[in-house]
């Protein structure tokens, strides 16, 4: 398998956490890829007609695409890894993978409106809306699910975590730990987890 990814990416993290996770790393090659909203280049837009990553290409030439797709793929292959739940807890939990994934992607786009615009064009009531979504998907991590993450490691509760570095190593400056300690106690705990410090972004 071949996975195409970009280092600084929190959906291709996600992915290679699971990849920690069910010790299936040495079975993927990882290929980095540079791609940008006006530039996909060549090779993604050819595995995915999106455009975006984490690709991974499968030994048959099969392309899956979307970070949730590929770690529900890669859990078929490591059941006994057990990074999704088997029983009806399972919907929760891709609910809460879900979340993350949505603060993933609302820092993501924060950082496209200020990088992508001209200084004199870039939008900042859209900026602070992006920012409202990550804080109120915080807090609805604190009043839902601090549960599940205090007692379960699995892929969706490590994409909880995935998700908070991420907006750490993009927007330090909106200090939501001020806002969220009962989220900062257990970020402190679980960063220590191998597959964290594994995959901790960079660029």
């Amino acid at each position: 398998m071949k996975l195409y990814y970009a280092a600084a990416s929190p959906f291709v993290r996600k992915v290679l956490i699971a990849l920690h996770e069910t010790n299936l790393l040495d079975q993927v090659e990882v290929v980095p890829v540079a791609v940008n909203p006006f530039s996909p280049g060549d090779v993604v837009p050819a595995l995915n007609p999106l455009g975006k990553i984490p690709c991974l290409e499968l030994a048959d030439g099969t392309t899956l695409y979307d970070s949730r797709i590929i770690t529900r793929y890669l859990s078929t292959l490591a059941p006994a890894s057990e990074i999704y739940p088997d029983d009806d807890s399972l919907w929760d939990a891709l609910t809460l993978e879900a979340t993350a994934d949505g603060i993933m992607d609302a820092a993501v786009t924060m950082i496209y409106e200020l990088r992508i615009r001209p200084e004199d064009k870039v939008y900042k009531e859209f900026i602070d809306a992006q920012w409202q979504k990550i804080d109120r998907a915080l807090s609805a991590i604190e009043s839902r699910w601090m549960t599940q993450l205090n007692e379960q490691k699995n892929l969706p509760v490590l994409a909880v975590a995935a998700a908070l570095d991420y907006v750490d190593f993009r927007h330090d400056d909106r200090n939501w730990r001020d806002t969220h300690p009962t989220l900062a106690t257990w970020e402190a705990e679980i960063r220590e987890r191998p597959s964290l410090v594994a995959t901790i972004p960079v660029g």
